[in-house]
This record gives structure tokens, sequence and C-alpha cells, in this order.
């Protein structure tokens, strides 16, 4: 059984309430209720976090270091400013997924470029929720892959 973490960036704390025609009507709990549950039904054990502030996801790569082996990440407005949370990923050995909750690429053209798309294994857009998931599933195919050899 591996840890992942599951990393939120700023304003996912209000998922479902703000623009709800881009992001849905699911809440961050939800999300988080969802991935628990398909993590369970894998095995795996996760811990969930969600921040407004920058060096609290860079602490929690950080933490991920010493005890996870996987990061799914939607550093949210972050993906398109932060080098310090890309350094910070580039420092973890594990796997990273990268979500998006809208079609980033259909968006406005600043949010065309992501920092954390440099180091991810994977990058999932415009699947709404479901994203989350779908990288989990990602993250634990990718373990077990690594574990056979």
């Amino acid at each position: 059984m591996s840890l992942i973490f599951v990393l939120n960036g700023p304003n996912l704390n209000l998922l479902g309430k703000r623009q709800p025609e881009i992001y849905g009507r699911e809440t961050l709990a939800d999300v988080e209720r969802d991935c628990r549950e398909l993590a369970g039904e894998l095995g795996h054990e996760i811990r969930f976090h969600q921040s407004n502030r920058e060096y609290e996801i860079i602490d929690w790569v950080h933490e991920a270091r010493e005890t996870a082996a996987g990061i799914v990440i939607n550093p949210a407005a972050f993906t398109h400013t932060s080098v310090a949370i890309l350094d910070a990923l580039n420092a973890f050995e594990g796997v990273v997924v990268e979500v998006h909750i809208s079609n980033v690429h259909k968006r406005e053209s600043f949010r065309h470029h992501s920092f954390v798309s440099l180091r991810a294994d994977g990058v999932i857009a415009g699947l709404g929720t479901e994203g989350y998931r779908l990288a989990l599933r990602h993250v634990v195919s990718r373990l077990a892959a690594k574990a056979t050899g």
C-alpha cells in the first residue's frame, strides 16, 4: 500500500460555487470523498490538501518526498506562475500527474503554459473532476509497473 498526495491550489476551496459553468457543481469535499473511495478500492492511501498559499503546496511536496510514492496535483493558477512549485516537484522522485478540471487550452492564452507540466509524468485537462480519479488510476498503474520491473 502506497501513499499518494492529492494537492490542490488556489480557489479550489470554492469548487462548486465559483464559475460552475466552467468548473461544475461538485465541491472539493465531493472530489476528496471520491478520491478516498477509489484509493481504498485500489489498495492505497491518500493525503488530500488544498491551499491558497504557494508555500504550503511546496511544503506538502517536500513532505511527499519522504512519505509518498505519487502526487496528483491541480496547481490551479499556480500552474502558470510558480517556478517554485516546479522546483519542488523536480526534487520528488515519484510519479506526478497534473490535473485541470477545465480544458485550459480552450481558455485565455496565459493559461496555455504550465510550469508544472515540465515535471509531470502526465497531464489531464478538461475532463472535469473525473480527471482526479483518472490521475489516481494512472499513478497506481505506474507504481504497479515499477514494482514488477
